[in-house]
């Protein structure tokens, strides 16, 4: 994961929806440390579940929460540098959404020792559930 200057992690986290906590299966993995304040960045604390790194393991973290996520049935759908946007599908239909972002503080200048955050946080909504067929329903040729 190559990590970018991104301001816009308090738009991609930041939905009222998105509770501190409401990811009980993302733990903190090795190299990481419990950041509940998300660093005071973005407006994000209460409304993410964050970590932080130095700058320099950031990139290595971010990985390995990939990995881990995998692990739970989590699929990468997307994203970008600092983003990744993971979908996973209910057992009674549908699926649930959350993304993880990479950020920092952009007012003081970046080195291998700065702080680094992942923040975790839940896309509202349900897209999968618009996309599923009727039980009821054979599929047409």
């Amino acid at each position: 994961m190559k990590l970018i200057l991104l301001a816009a992690a308090a738009v991609a986290l930041g939905s009222p929806a998105t509770a501190q906590g409401s990811l009980p299966d993302v733990p903190i993995l090795a190299g990481g440390t419990p950041a509940p304040d998300c660093g005071n960045l973005y407006a994000l604390a209460g409304k993410a579940f964050c970590v932080s790194a130095p700058l320099a393991g950031i990139g290595a973290l971010g990985d390995a929460y990939v990995a881990d996520l995998k692990a739970r049935d989590w699929i990468a759908a997307g994203g970008d540098d600092n983003r990744v946007v993971f979908v996973r599908r209910r057992e009674g239909g549908g699926c649930d959404w959350m993304q993880m972002q990479a950020f920092y503080d952009t007012s003081r200048p970046a080195a291998p020792d700065s702080t680094g955050y992942l923040g975790f946080g839940v896309i509202p909504g349900d897209e999968c559930a618009a996309v599923q067929p009727d039980a009821g329903t054979a599929p047409q040729p």
